[in-house]
């Protein structure tokens, strides 16, 4: 895996930038389960921290599009990372002021500076060595992901689901204000610590990219353009994706926070029309059937994994009467295993085409999906006192038949695209992490609902309700339909996809 002119320090930071967000990402799904207890909120509610999180990712994608096409990926990594450090620092009113509605915005501005990092992080990794092992060096990086991941986890664990009141949402109702308010606060500063003690590490990368460049193999015609013309584009790109957020924030306060996200992507897509050189690549990449389903496939991806991911405390805690912390300890093992897959995935992409790994990887994983709907919840064994069960197992399997599918639709999808195009349908790629903002509200649904289509397809299930997870077994098994209906999507791309020009086999 050949570099182009960077040094191995720069390459080790922008490998730790996949790592990070990592870190971040886990940590915000564990975020779901703990809001729901300190703010005695139910699933519907609660999901709103993934839509604000994956929300940012598709409202900023062709933002960040139009900051590397005009500047560079190095200018990307800087603002990401500094956009991070704000959002981070406004957990901390959000703690002063116990107030959900403030943490969602926090929320979503620390998964702006995470969108715009791994948008500019991901193309820049395929363009900084040659493309011949573009795939491979994508699926490498990627593996870091997953490592970030489990600090993610272990710090959502030990930190946060830790340090939860262990009082139920009767007993919580039931509490006089004032007592309430200071379980309240203590839960959320430890929230905070996180999040907040991350910006150190952030700031220290941001000064490093500061004052060393990053070379790569992709240049841009708008870079030899002039400064100012090149600020007016990036300046009106922002402005035009505040201005519809802000309009219809105030026009409609009330208005469904999935929706109020999807219309802050009306400026920048009226920003790329506007501009001729962007309405050229973006016709070019909506004319690129492997492109577009590309989109289509990442985005049935990225809503399986974070479904799944935010669902599997819940899961867990139901299925063998466990705490929030204890569960937590399934979702570390199947990280776990997701990493060493991904790194044996990567490893066999030497010898085995990517589209064949990922096709076989769809298959296991919509079969474990359904293992976890059928398999009953007797224990079989245990493990340093952790108990396992078959239907457990496979909720872990489905974790392990993830990796390498989100590199390898992405690397597919940018597979021999115009060089003009390049820089604009990456980050376009990551637009479809709107899928964690969509398919978890709909997984969400189905848990918390008393009656679904999907109810029909496992009647012998328990419906039993339970007030303090307000689900019942049956919506959860129910629910993941949702990721069998998503790897068979996955499937379809990898072999309908498999031929063709590619800017890598691997």
């Amino acid at each position: 895996m050949s570099i182009v002119k960077n040094s191995r320090i720069t390459l080790f930071l922008l490998v730790a930038c996949f790592a990070l967000w990592g870190v971040v990402n886990n940590m915000s799904d564990n975020l779901v389960p703990a809001f729901q207890r300190i703010f005695t909120m139910d699933q519907s509610r609660a999901v709103l921290v993934q839509v604000a999180f994956y929300g940012a990712y598709a409202v900023l994608a062709l933002f960040t599009s139009i900051l590397v096409e005009e500047f560079s990926f190095r200018t990307g990594i800087l603002i990401g990372l500094g956009v991070y450090v704000c959002g981070a620092l406004l957990y901390i009113p959000a703690c002063v002021q116990q107030s959900f509605d403030f943490y969602f915005i926090g929320i979503f501005v620390v998964a702006g500076g995470c969108a715009i990092l791994e948008a500019s992080s991901n193309s820049c990794m395929l363009a900084i060595g040659d493309s011949k092992s573009a795939i491979r060096r994508l699926n490498f990086a990627q593996a870091m992901n997953p490592v970030g991941s489990i600090v993610g986890i272990f710090l959502a664990q030990k930190m946060i689901l830790a340090n939860l009141n262990p009082a139920t949402v009767e007993q919580r109702l039931e509490m006089p204000t004032e007592q309430l308010k200071e379980i309240v606060h203590s839960e959320l500063v430890w929230i905070c610590v996180p999040y907040v003690g991350l910006c150190l590490v952030m700031l220290a990368i941001w000064f490093y990219f500061l004052r060393h460049p990053i070379h790569t193999s992709v240049e841009s015609s708008a870079e030899r353009a002039p400064f100012m013309t090149r600020l007016s584009h990036v300046f009106w790109a922002l402005a035009l994706t505040a201005a519809p957020f802000a309009l219809t924030g105030w026009l409609f306060p009330d208005m469904d926070r999935l929706l109020w996200m999807l219309c802050g992507m009306i400026g920048p897509f009226s920003c790329i029309f506007a501009l001729k050189t962007y309405r050229e690549s973006f016709v070019t990449l909506v004319r690129t059937p492997r492109y577009v389903f590309g989109i289509v496939a990442l985005f049935a991806y990225v809503g399986m994994q974070i479904a799944v991911w935010t669902w599997m405390n819940a899961y867990c805690q139901k299925e063998l009467s466990l705490p929030p912390d204890q569960a937590a300890t399934y979702y570390l093992l199947a990280i776990a295993l997701h990493i060493i897959n991904c790194w044996g995935g990567s490893y066999a992409m030497k010898w085995i085409a990517p589209w064949k790994i990922m096709a076989a990887y769809c298959v296991f994983g919509a079969l474990c999906s359904l293992g976890t709907i059928y398999l009953p919840a007797d224990v079989l064994f245990s493990v340093c006192g952790i108990p396992f069960s078959a239907n457990v197992l496979s909720l872990i399997g489905i974790s392990v038949f993830m990796a390498i599918l989100f590199p390898t639709i992405y690397g597919m999808a940018l597979g021999g695209l115009d060089p003009k195009c390049f820089k604009l349908g990456g980050p376009g790629m990551i637009m479809a992490i709107l899928g964690g903002a969509v398919i978890t509200p709909w997984m969400a649904d189905v848990i918390s609902a008393k009656e679904s289509v999907f109810f029909s397809l496992v009647p012998m299930m328990d419906f039993t309700w339970d007030a303090n997870l307000r689900t019942s077994s049956g919506a959860l098994r129910a629910s993941f339909f949702i990721p069998v209906i998503c790897f068979i999507v996955m499937f379809i791309y990898a072999i309908v996809f498999r031929s063709g020009k590619r800017r890598s086999d691997g």
